[in-house]
């Protein structure tokens, strides 16, 4: 027996996947279907389309973000298989018979992944939002439209829900997995991950994951990226570019309240030349940035506001991460449940 959960906000494209799934129930039988309601507030119920009434249920999160209110939807579900899907995807035509082809496998194999495809525009480069979200085409395990043995959630504890984005959650769930035991490969199915709507500043707003990354380097060690099977991030990068900006910063206003004289003199040097650093790193980094998107005004603008913001920012975050994880115990998973064993 399958089940599949998905965790919403709401959002209209819920209806889209709802409405795709609807007409594929003859090749899900027995299938059950948990829509896990995660809003905040107070909005009414989810409308779920009459051909699903008699398959759908919809549970009431705590608003505490997708590992969370995946946690509910498979200890509520019913199958052998736990099938996750973001609210965000479209399902192919033959998604659930390919579904049901994927999982036809051995004993051994406690997860099988979809084929996601991110549609980006045939008419101009892609934006650095639209690229950042195609990257979900390249990512490993991730819950977009992934599909777990509850045996094995059950082993490991089901997500941690100290991640409380989506962000990385997926990721460390799917390296404890592998930790205890099981093996996780690709399947043949295949969803649609459209691009979301976004405003310029969403790059901002992201760097808020920098905050789930110093929380894995702090359970998994200085090799963690390697892993978990991420790619190489841009943190060193942002760390020199931020420490150059504030020593700049600090020895402009040091200079600026000075006697004259030589102290004076190696201030503004030392401001100089951090400056330049700065300015180096940030023109490099907005470079990299707006080469392969569309150059628009907008865009290129954005960008260069964006990749001064981001370095100081992304560290922020991460030093208040850390902050958080300094004194929690490597390897235990956190639910609403409490501490259990996961690594």
């Amino acid at each position: 027996m399958i089940s599949v959960v998905v965790p919403t906000l709401g959002r209209p494209s819920l209806a889209v996947l709802l409405d795709t799934l609807a007409g594929q129930l003859g090749d899900l039988p027995g299938a059950d279907l948990l829509l896990v309601d995660d809003r905040r507030d107070e909005t009414g119920e989810l409308a779920v389309p009459g051909a699903l009434a008699a398959y759908a249920k919809v549970l009431t999160g705590r608003g505490a973000g997708p590992a969370a209110a995946r946690n509910l939807g498979w200890r509520a579900a019913r199958g052998e298989w736990v099938v996750f899907l973001d609210d965000d995807v479209v399902p192919a035509p033959d998604w659930a018979r390919r579904l049901r082809a994927d999982l036809e496998v051995p004993g051994r194999i406690g997860g099988v992944q979809g084929v996601v495809t991110v549609p980006l525009p045939a008419d101009r480069r892609p934006t650095d939002w639209e690229r950042a979200t195609a990257g979900l085409a390249e990512g490993r395990w991730i819950t977009a439209d992934m599909a777990y043995r509850r045996a094995a959630l059950a082993a490991v504890g089901g997500f941690d829900e100290r991640f409380p984005r989506a962000y990385r959650e997926d990721a460390e769930l799917a390296h404890r997995v592998r930790l205890a035991g099981w093996d996780l490969v690709r399947g043949q199915r295949r969803v649609t991950h459209p691009v979301r709507p976004e405003g310029r500043w969403v790059s901002l707003r992201t760097q808020r994951g920098n905050a789930d990354d110093a929380l894995l380097r702090r359970l998994y060690g200085p090799n963690w990226r390697t892993a978990l099977d991420l790619p190489p991030g841009r943190r060193p990068g942002h760390v020199a570019v931020a420490t150059a900006g504030a020593v700049a910063l600090a020895a402009t206003v040091l200079r600026a309240v000075a006697r004259p004289g030589a102290r004076r003199r190696g201030l503004g040097a030392a401001a100089l030349v951090a400056g330049l650093g700065w300015a180096a790193g940030t023109a490099d980094f907005a470079r990299v940035r707006i080469a392969p998107g569309p150059r628009t005004r907008d865009e290129v603008v954005a960008m260069l506001a964006t990749s001064a913001l981001i370095p100081p920012l992304a560290v922020v975050h991460w030093v208040r991460g850390w902050w958080h994880a300094r004194s929690l115990p490597a390897g235990a998973v956190v639910t609403a449940d409490g501490p259990e064993a996961g690594r």
